[in-house]
């Protein structure tokens, strides 16, 4: 099957049951003229002239589309509280990269809010790669008021290496632990790139100066399809097997009850309900709590 005919089959996951009232609601919202946008921490649309009854409808489909896991956005004064402050991620990442007329992908952009703040670096292309429709239509509700020039693929990492163009920057973040083959994973990235480009990443590592890896036996986190947490040296010897020239380490954080969190946006659980009650530096499962590492791979 070519990628044609995958977004082809693909668009039929628009009508399932469970997501054909998303798209319904998305496409009867009312079209306004007087719109500004905002592209700060928090992606945000001002609408004059709105009634309260478009008000109404706009806060009743963001509701129909939860959970919100990236944002925040806003609408008017209707606050989209996302289960992460994404802010806090770009605004690391943002000193360490130039898009400037460049063509960038982000794989696994969720609903699209890093894509949506990357504009303002006036990229040559926008293009987020992620097969949930859930998040399609949470983008599409958002991209309704903005207007974007954004390309959303409902494709996975696996379609980059066989996309119809190549990339001078990916955004890869939170994908690769989610990953049986991380050094495939990685190879995909790194066919997906011009020469020259640049992968940025993040992903959950442990510490330790040796070469090597957590394999959680069933859940990481409460998360089941995690599947390899290696240290910092390990990720750089994955890069470096999937032909990454250098590979340098922007940041080490840990996550915080600051950055992810339960909100009404969301109704289920987060990370406080993820660790250990009686140590915060410990899982559930007894395994060391998330640490993120954020990494600059350069195609050479």
């Amino acid at each position: 099957m070519n990628l044609q005919e995958l977004r082809e089959e693909r668009k039929k996951w628009l009508t399932w049951k469970n997501i054909r009232p998303l798209q319904e609601a998305i496409g009867a919202l009312p079209v306004f003229d007087d719109v500004s946008v905002s592209l700060g921490d928090t992606v945000a649309v001002a609408i004059e002239g709105i009634d309260n009854t478009q008000m109404q409808q706009i806060e009743e489909t963001a509701r129909l589309l939860m959970p919100w896991r990236k944002g925040p956005f806003a609408i008017n004064d209707l606050f989209i509280d996302s289960e992460w402050q994404s802010q806090i991620k770009y605004n690391l990442l943002e000193p360490h990269f130039n898009l400037e007329n460049k063509v960038v992908g982000d794989i696994g952009c969720n609903n699209g809010y890093y894509l949506f703040r990357m504009q303002t670096h006036t990229p040559k292309k926008l293009v987020g790669f992620d097969p949930s429709a859930i998040y399609y239509s949470q983008f599409q509700f958002i991209d309704h008021f903005i207007g974007s020039d954004i390309v959303y693929e409902m494709l996975g990492v696996e379609h980059v290496a066989f996309y119809e163009h190549k990339f001078d920057v990916l955004f890869c973040l939170g994908v690769l632990y989610h990953r049986s083959d991380p050094v495939a994973m990685l190879k995909s990235l790194f066919k997906g790139l011009n020469r020259g480009g640049e992968l940025i990443l993040d992903t959950f590592m442990i510490d330790g100066e040796d070469e090597v890896c957590l394999t959680p036996k069933e859940r990481y986190s409460k998360i089941p399809n995690i599947y390899f947490i290696p240290t910092v040296n390990a990720l750089k010897n994955w890069c470096h097997r999937a032909g990454f020239a250098e590979v340098e380490v922007l940041e080490i954080k840990k996550t915080d009850l600051n950055e992810q969190r339960k909100t009404e946006w969301i109704a289920t659980q987060s990370l406080e309900d993820f660790l250990d009650p009686d140590n915060p530096d410990k899982t559930v499962e007894g395994y060391p709590a998330p640490k993120r590492v954020y990494i600059k791979a350069l195609k050479a």
